[in-house]
């Protein structure tokens, strides 16, 4: 199964949303490598920074199930790298 690399940029506009961008990314834990969440009181938002690597289709249900949420949006930057699942030497 082939995988990209991507960073999901997400800002809650509505804090009140945060429980359901939460599910939906432990509905897809197993495709994060890592998250990072910042809450902007000042703006009264919350920026929220995924990494992932998954099956292209994957990536892309769930920036749209994420998009699709009143308050919430979402920026995906995808890397050019595609993995065939081996092992790959570091940088």
């Amino acid at each position: 199964m082939q995988t990209r690399v991507a960073v999901m940029s997400i800002i809650l506009h509505d804090c009140a949303r945060a429980g359901e961008v939460n599910a939906l990314l432990h509905a897809y834990n197993e495709y994060i490598i890592g998250r990072m969440g910042l809450p902007y009181r000042q703006k009264g938002i919350y920026i929220i920074s995924v990494a992932v690597d998954a099956p292209q289709d994957a990536i892309s249900a769930l920036s749209g199930k994420i998009g699709r949420l009143p308050g919430v949006s979402i920026k995906t930057a995808y890397s050019g790298f595609v993995s065939d699942g081996s092992v790959e030497a570091p940088c």
